[in-house]
């Protein structure tokens, strides 16, 4: 493939229709075909993060890693969380992030309980002494093609708790720990203005992000915190196998007509928690592939 035709952005990665496959939740990288790319041979970093002390729920896989593949690479250090289930995917962010010369603390969390994202705060300053950058990533959804009727009490508790109790949490008790010139960044996606009916749930709580992002961001100005967010599209993460029940045609309804990579989400974040972003808060980047959002 030429150099043009590698920047061609419908062709240079992977399109639909990919292999039929199926994980249990939360899935696994290795398995996942085509793997994943966070990044691991493209991203340059230039040191817009230097030193800076990063937090990142979810940080295991998707785009949870390209993102502390990234920050790493632009100099900062990185705490992430992951469960149980997850730690194959964590040890291999802890190589990325360590290869690129930087600390990496990976903390068994859920943040679906309070007590375990106090824990997590308190890990961070014991490790980094401050937090500069949160960033609220991790999430939960399960297709369901029955609609609201097929969603689970149990389901949709999960879900809330996931993406947004643990959010609230983390930022609420990370506020006494994050300086002036540091930033909170929350994943919301294109679901919080397009929900597909069989995701009912998790685009509810993507929505409520969006509002939550703006509503901080004007209460934390005066304290010099910015809070942005990210609307990704559709991404290939483990996440996709692990809860969709079609994945050959996964992305192939983004008008670039096929799924991102983690590695093309990592640098909105950056852009956000560096200095090159110091007058903007209150916003939502939005990489969605070619979807209009408001």
């Amino acid at each position: 493939m030429s150099d043009q035709e590698q920047q061609d952005p419908t062709r240079q990665h992977p399109q639909p229709e990919f292999p039929q496959q199926d994980q249990p939740h939360p899935g696994l990288t290795r398995r996942m075909d085509p793997e994943p790319d966070h990044g691991e041979s493209s991203y340059r970093g230039s040191g817009r993060l230097e030193d800076r002390r990063t937090v990142i729920t979810g940080g295991d896989s998707g785009i949870g890693r390209a993102v502390a593949l990234a920050f790493a690479r632009e100099g900062a250090d990185v705490l992430f969380t992951y469960l149980a289930e997850e730690e194959e995917d964590a040890r291999e962010t802890v190589r990325l992030v360590e290869e690129a010369g930087r600390r990496a603390v990976a903390l068994l969390c859920d943040i679906r309980e309070e007590s375990e994202c106090r824990r997590l705060v308190e890990r961070a300053v014991a490790e980094f002494g401050r937090i500069d950058v949160l960033v609220n990533n991790a999430a939960f959804q399960m297709a369901q093609s029955e609609g609201i009727e097929g969603i689970s009490t149990e389901q949709f508790d999960r879900t809330v708790r996931t993406n947004l109790y643990g959010m609230f949490w983390l930022s609420k008790l990370s506020l006494p720990h994050i300086p002036a010139g540091g930033s909170i960044i929350n994943t919301t996606s294109v679901q919080g203005y397009k929900p597909s009916p069989h995701l009912l749930d998790y685009a509810m709580t993507k929505g409520a992000i969006v509002t939550f992002t703006q509503g901080l961001a004007q209460n934390l100005a005066e304290r010099g915190i910015r809070v942005n967010a990210v609307a990704p599209g559709p991404v290939w993460t483990p996440l996709i196998p692990a809860t969709m029940p079609d994945t050959s045609e996964f992305g192939e309804q983004s008008p670039l007509g096929r799924p991102a990579q983690p590695a093309e989400m990592a640098p909105a974040y950056v852009f956000l928690a560096s200095q090159e972003a110091s007058y903007i808060t209150a916003e939502v980047v939005n990489a969605t592939g070619g979807t209009p959002l408001p």
